[in-house]
């Protein structure tokens, strides 16, 4: 004989449609989770991103600051070694990505900053925007060099690169050691404050023929890609 049981006895499972609604409410749950941890993970990446990009920017600044605040009088012996050429010097000291920077070729001696296991830069023809010689050269390891360095800035292809040379009074054999410093650079100019408290964009300023002659202050523009116009103007003590 079948067992009858009581109607609110029997045993229910779960109809076709309860289960779409189920699997389309749990889809929707992931799917806003997912979305969440994904904006998430390009939030970190993006601040990475604008972290690195900040440090390169600080850490380019830096090094120009310590190389113009250290400004030395000492000018330096041509490739020839027969005429002297002035302890700082340029050629149209501004550059734009459009085109190549300009400056007075001129041999020099190592930076402060770069890396010793940097090697000489054999193959670079673009000149130099700006040259001249600084001080201050630390010497932790003790080698046999002196305290004054030749320093270069080119600019090319968007980015500001710094040179130093091994010698202050170089050959045609001196070969510079290159730096990147910054890149997504759009353009940069340089203008230095004469005697007559003027800025100029040209040093040595026109008329003048002494070697020897600084800046009261130099004024560093940069235009970058991302951050827009940077400007920084450092002290030349004198």
């Amino acid at each position: 004989m079948m067992t009858r049981y009581p109607h609110d006895a029997r045993a229910h499972g779960f109809t076709l449609i309860e289960l779409i609604v189920a699997l389309f409410i749990t889809a929707i749950i992931f799917s806003v989770g997912y979305g969440g941890v994904n904006q998430a993970l390009r939030n970190h990446e993006q601040l990475k991103e604008h972290q690195t990009r900040l440090s390169e920017v600080q850490n380019a600044v830096r090094v120009m600051v310590q190389d113009f605040s250290e400004l030395s009088a000492r000018p330096i012996r041509d490739q020839l070694g027969q005429n002297w050429v002035a302890s700082l010097t340029t050629q149209g000291a501004d550059a734009s990505s459009s085109g190549s920077a300009s400056s007075a070729p001129a041999p020099a001696p190592p930076d402060a900053d770069d890396d010793d296991d940097t090697e000489p830069l054999a193959a670079d023809t673009t000149p130099d925007l700006i040259a001249f010689t600084r001080g201050g050269w630390a010497n932790p390891a003790g080698v046999q060099r002196p305290t004054l360095e030749r320093v270069s800035y080119r600019f090319a292809n968007g980015t500001l690169r710094r040179m130093h040379w091994a010698v202050l009074d170089g050959t045609e054999a001196s070969l510079p050691v290159p730096r990147d410093l910054l890149t997504h650079v759009k353009s940069i100019a340089f203008r230095f404050m004469n005697d007559e408290r003027v800025w100029v964009t040209q040093w040595p300023p026109l008329g003048s023929t002494s070697l020897r002659s600084r800046p009261f202050a130099v004024e560093i523009t940069l235009e970058l890609e991302d951050w827009g116009h940077i400007v920084r103007v450092i002290e030349v003590p004198s």
